[in-house]
């Protein structure tokens, strides 16, 4: 079965086999399909949809493709949950929300993702705390979870392989906003963690994939649909990316944020705070660890005011190889910028929008991103501070702080942010952060 004649198929809006299917996968793992039949198969995907039979027959045969993950072995006292996020501008969300559940008896093997485009990656917030092993073998990965209640890595050789080089090339393609590849690629990753359970995140605005309403259902009740079929129970939340979530983007500055949120700081953004408490019920709920997602959000929030969630938060970091007082004195070990500039207000009013993908971008212009799959990545540069959606300014008032390598790159980032985020003299009305729920 020749590939070419598979993705000449596919690219006729034919419907593939499983075997074909099959056939396409074995070929991305073992490295048989070159990296430009890699990329038509996926733009064709992107141009031509798969139905649902083939999105299951896909997520299927990517987790398939290495090891499959069972914690049945173990004897773990509590069930086996977890969340993924579609991707955003400033989200940061997993950070605190695996040991806020681990701190309430979950156990929660976090498989992320490096940054896709414009959004940033879980995966590169955690390659900026030195020592930190964020592809530790399967037997690491079971131990910590086991010991730590949870740990967040990315994929190994071993855990959904033929994903993780087709990762890379939709990254450089243009080919990431295809909702079954999306799916696949969500799906099958956490189909080979071995999991009793996913919240979904699902990001919709102008700093997601899905940029409205409708695509960000439809992805939605795609990984639901796919995910039942598959017999992986699942609850997705369609929230906000209209504009930055939280006040830092950047993945030094993305990590500091988020301790000071677990320890307990006044700063905390509201908006970032529901979508993980909403998240930590929904989790809570669905792995029996608390009678209703009301119930569940009240077991989050004690845990993050007892400093349980914390001390989790830093037995993984420990546990996988990065400081063991990174909580404590998380500005000893994260980079700064050697440049910070004020991204000041030309003018007063409300801030009445943000468009948050030019946001992201110009974080990835500042080094914060990639634009070849193989570029570095400076942890230090972003932005702090990020204005709300809402707010009141008067002209000169700080919008945000800019963190670059260079003079030219602040000033290059600092255009391009007043141009991103839009003032008039109307107040705008107010977006929920939590848009849908979206269940079987």
């Amino acid at each position: 079965m020749l590939p070419q004649e598979i993705i000449r198929k596919k690219r006729d809006g034919k419907v593939l086999s499983a075997r074909e299917i099959a056939e396409i996968v074995r070929g991305i793992t073992d490295g048989s399909l070159s990296e430009g039949q890699v990329a038509a198969f996926a733009m064709s995907v992107f141009f031509r949809d798969m139905v649902l039979e083939e999105r299951v027959a896909f997520t299927l045969a990517l987790a398939r493709s290495g090891v499959m993950l069972d914690w049945s072995d173990l004897d773990l006292p509590g069930p086996v949950i977890d969340k993924h996020s579609s991707g955003g501008v400033g989200d940061k969300v997993s950070l605190m929300l695996a040991p806020v559940v681990a701190a309430c008896g979950g156990f929660v093997p976090m498989i992320s993702g490096r940054a896709l485009g414009h959004t940033g990656g879980t995966l590169d917030k955690f390659d900026s705390i030195i020592g930190y092993e964020t592809q530790p073998d399967v037997a690491t990965f079971r131990r910590v979870v086991r010991e730590v209640g949870c740990a967040i890595i990315g994929q190994t050789d071993d855990l959904a392989p033929a994903d993780r080089r087709l990762y890379g090339i939709r990254d450089v393609t243009g080919s990431v906003e295809s909702i079954p590849l999306l799916v696949s690629s969500i799906l099958s990753k956490k189909i080979a963690a071995g999991l009793g359970g996913l919240a979904m995140d699902v990001k919709c605005g102008s700093g997601a994939f899905c940029d409205s309403e409708p695509m960000a259902r439809d992805l939605a009740r795609s990984l639901v649909a796919v995910a039942e079929r598959a017999g992986l129970p699942i609850v997705a939340l369609v929230t906000d990316m209209d504009q930055v979530l939280g006040r830092n983007v950047g993945n030094a500055l993305e990590m500091a944020e988020a301790v000071a949120y677990l320890k307990g700081s006044r700063t905390r953004d509201q908006r970032l705070h529901e979508v993980v408490m909403a998240l930590a019920g929904e989790m809570l709920a669905l792995g029996g660890l608390a009678s209703s997602v009301a119930a569940g959000r009240s077991r989050a929030d004690a845990a993050l005011a007892d400093g349980s969630a914390a001390e989790r938060f830093a037995r993984m970091v420990a546990a996988l190889g990065g400081p063991g007082d990174f909580v404590d004195r998380a500005e000893r070990y994260l980079a700064q910028a050697p440049v910070v500039k004020p991204c000041r207000a030309e003018r007063g009013g409300h801030v009445v929008g943000m468009d948050a993908r030019q946001i992201g971008i110009a974080v990835v212009a500042l080094g914060g991103g990639r634009r070849h799959a193989d570029d570095a990545i400076d942890s230090s540069v972003g932005l702090t501070g990020v204005v709300d959606v809402g707010a009141y300014v008067q002209a000169g008032d700080e919008l945000c702080a800019v963190h670059a390598a260079s003079e030219a790159d602040a000033e290059s980032a600092i255009a391009a942010v007043r141009e991103a985020i839009h003032i008039d003299d109307a107040s705008p009305p107010e977006r929920p952060v939590v848009i849908d729920r979206v269940v079987p």
